[in-house]
């Protein structure tokens, strides 16, 4: 029986940021915010103690500490006895971590303390003051661990003020879960009960959360601005996690129209399937090696049950957030050797510290920087905080012992700059070495190349290294001028640019001429369209998101390297990234209908 739905409304067609595939159709329940609820309109109130009532207020926020950790701690016990969501305990660890972060803490009571103040408005005060922090991060990664730190603020805030938290495991229909912002906890929450997918209005790609929707598999678009004002539970929405478009109160034909393409993407899901225990090899026989991205321990099963051959970019950045101190050597051993034993035999690349002392915040004396794009950033800042590049060489090097790893240098720009790394890995080695302790002595190294100047001095570079490793994030944002995620320009982020293509097959040709690796490991690597293209250019590993591994995988065993090349050699004859795009999408929809439909 054909399902119908109550067409009385406005039709609203909203569209925002898809960080997990998927089509539903299905009625809303919007999450109000417990905050909003204890303190409307988002107002703090403000409230002057007497002397005599500071003592009392500083219990009072040491009382609503303790109540967040022990609602924490009863998440985390739920998610312990939930196969599927277990892996996530970590992100729970850091929400714990945060609240018991002596800064937030002890900066918090001390404005209590000196200005005679509610906890509630000394803590929002606080938050400012950490926000502003992360607001000055030229990442988009970092920038949104500050919505961790957000949520757990708020959630202080509502136990001070007495408020329930809404639970999302108790929403009783298959529902679209619709909410301002979901913390990692609530999504982690999700796990097998009635949720179907869901929107919020504000979040990025990178997000806790987004990673979170990704490995539980729920469609989910965020970044919607106004989603909470514009939707009411009970209303009809679609959602298309792929395209990141939301349909509220669609009309009975535009359900039918994405029922279809629901049915379709489900079939074509389940297909894909098919392709996890196949090698991943051209109809003629070349071998293209598929890897994963990963930064969160968490991400680890979700590679392995989508078929990645190991990991071909290991964001070690995880390990210095939501703390006051730097990683031990012991905590570098650590992490990567769990990564290291999850993946043999496949190897796994580890890419050194990828960031800047303003990203470290209290761990690091950095600089407030101009352009920190340009500045003082991975392994420029490894090269000048020595003593954080030692530790974290000594345990990527210790790790290498318990399975196949390489080590990774970011952002060079130089054979300079690569020679002083090289020669640091050498200290660490023989320190290693003399301290009688294990490591991989013919551990492979390789470069990022993200930076023209790289691009350029390739052929210096190969002769000091095992592989080159194109990120093609960094690359597009510096060799076309543009921040990628500047809203005024991220019209000039174009992926199919010739200036882009051509630095990507020079560099391959040099790495093929050289005999060393050669991968791409940014976002394009995932991406069908681009992968033709690099396949064809000779280039053998692309290492992408888990989600992406079996819809390239299907590409790779769907075409021939002879078309690839042919393809490649066409569209590196073009003047315009237009005229490219339409030519690999005539092309690839005869290797690929099922990512074609109208």
């Amino acid at each position: 029986m054909k399902k119908t739905f109550d067409q009385k409304k406005d039709v609203v067609l909203m569209r925002g940021i898809g960080v997990s595939s998927g089509i539903v159709i299905g009625k809303a329940h919007l999450i109000a915010s417990a905050k909003s609820d204890v303190l409307p309109g988002d107002a703090v109130p403000v409230c002057h103690l007497d002397t005599s009532g500071v003592d009392g207020e500083i219990h009072r926020f040491r009382e609503a500490l303790k109540l967040s950790r022990e609602q924490l701690r009863k998440i985390k016990r739920k998610l312990a006895k939930e196969e599927r969501v277990k892996e996530h305990i970590g992100i729970v660890d850091a929400h714990l971590m945060i609240l018991n972060d002596q800064m937030l803490i002890s900066d918090t009571i001390s404005i209590i303390k000196k200005q005679r103040i509610n906890a509630e408005w000394a803590l929002k005060a606080v938050m400012k003051g950490i926000k502003e922090l992360f607001d000055g991060i030229d990442d988009q990664y970092f920038k949104e661990r500050s919505s961790d730190v957000e949520h757990i603020v708020d959630r202080i805030l509502v136990n001070l003020a007495g408020g329930k938290h809404e639970k999302i495991e108790d929403v009783e229909e298959p529902s679209i879960i619709v909410a301002h912002d979901l913390s990692p906890t609530d999504t982690a929450q999700m796990g097998e009960g009635n949720v179907l997918a869901f929107l919020t209005d504000i979040g990025g790609r990178t997000s806790h959360t987004a990673i979170m929707a990704r490995s539980l598999e729920l469609p989910a678009v965020v970044g919607l601005e106004s989603v909470t004002r514009s939707v009411a539970t009970g209303d009809t929405v679609i959602v298309d996690g792929m395209t990141g478009a939301v349909i509220i109160n669609p009309s009975d034909s535009v359900i039918d129209v994405y029922e279809k393409r629901r049915q379709r993407y489900k079939k074509y899901g389940r297909a894909l399937r098919h392709y996890r225990s196949l090698p991943s090899e051209t109809t003629d026989g070349h071998r293209v090696k598929l890897l994963g991205n990963m930064e969160l321990i968490s991400e680890i099963s979700s590679l392995i049950d989508h078929g990645s051959e190991g990991v071909g970019l290991y964001r070690s950045e995880f390990l210095f957030l939501n703390r006051k101190t730097l990683p031990t050597e012991d905590e570098h051993v650590a992490a990567y050797r769990h990564v290291a034993m999850k993946m043999s035999p496949h190897p796994v690349v580890v890419r050194t510290l990828d960031v800047g002392g303003d990203k470290l915040l209290a761990q690091v004396d950095g600089v407030e920087e101009a352009n920190p794009a340009l500045g003082l950033r991975a392994i420029r800042f490894s090269l000048k905080h020595t003593d954080i590049f030692k530790t974290q060489l000594r345990g990527i090097l210790r790790a290498s012992s318990y399975g196949k790893i390489k080590v990774l240098f970011p952002m060079i720009s130089g054979i300079e700059e690569l020679i002083r790394a090289k020669d640091m890995l050498e200290e660490a080695k023989q320190e290693l070495t003399s301290e009688g302790l294990d490591y991989d002595a013919a551990i492979e190294v390789g470069t990022m190349i993200e930076i023209p100047s790289a691009a350029l001095t390739a052929d210096l570079l190969a002769k000091e290294v095992d592989f080159f490793s194109i990120g093609t994030n960094d690359l597009l944002q510096y060799t076309l001028a543009i921040d990628r995620v500047n809203e005024h320009v991220a019209y000039l982020y174009e992926p199919f640019h010739l200036a882009v293509l051509r630095i990507i097959k020079s560099v391959a040709d040099i790495a093929i001429k050289e005999g060393i690796g050669i991968s791409v490991c940014g976002e394009m690597a995932g991406e069908p369209e681009h992968a033709l293209i690099f396949i064809g250019m000779g280039i053998d590993n692309l290492s992408m998101n888990a989600f992406s591994l079996l819809r390239v995988k299907k590409l790779v065993r769907s075409v021939s390297f002879a078309e690839a090349q042919e393809i490649s050699k066409v569209v590196l004859g073009f003047s315009t990234a237009r005229q490219v795009e339409h030519y690999v999408s005539s092309r690839l929809s005869a290797f690929y209908k099922e990512e074609y439909w109208s």
